[in-house]
């Protein structure tokens, strides 16, 4: 399949699975990233707020973000900005109806940076939603682990790749 054809493969597998079975698929993936020895090590978190049809991330971010330092992206123009995530962080509408935190940028390091992704394969290849914004981005941060989570019909044989596509150093799935 080429892109375009494993995206609309996996949206219409989305659409078998109610809001209820993806929710509990998101609880499941969210506890093995957080018994994860790199996430047990890191300090700072790159995470990420879940459109509906991605997995859930927003119980997570609450229960973790006063034990570690939680970043999220915010997309402005063609980059993600990263974006540190407190208690009193105000939420706005972005871009892609993502709720995006609006404190000032963040500038600082990450010890582990958490991916969504529409497709994964398990060499590591990711397909996005095709606007390059992660592959962007992670380019500048090679060094960082990098894990994708994904539903498990999202985890498929094959990713087709580009030269410039960043792959993840692991997948979490359920």
């Amino acid at each position: 399949m080429d892109k375009k054809e494993l995206r609309a493969h996996i949206k219409a597998l989305k659409k078998q699975h109610t809001k209820e079975q993806l929710l509990e698929q998101s609880e499941r993936i969210m506890a093995k990233l957080e018994r994860h020895p790199d996430f047990m090590r890191a300090n700072k978190v790159m995470l990420y707020s879940a459109l509906p049809d991605e997995v859930q991330t927003q119980a997570f971010l609450e229960k973790w973000h006063l034990k570690k330092q939680i970043i999220l992206p915010t997309v402005v123009g063609d980059d993600i900005i990263p974006v540190e995530y407190a208690r009193d962080t105000d939420f706005a509408v972005g871009d892609f109806n993502i709720l995006e935190p609006q404190n000032e940028p963040y500038t600082g390091d990450f010890d582990l940076i958490i991916v969504p992704g529409v497709a994964f394969d398990r060499a590591g290849n990711r397909l996005g939603r095709g606007r390059g914004y992660y592959d962007r981005f992670l380019s500048q941060h090679l060094e960082v682990k990098r894990i994708g989570i994904c539903f498990d019909f999202q985890l498929v044989d094959e990713v087709p790749a580009e030269a410039f596509d960043i792959k993840m150093d692991e997948i979490i799935s359920c």
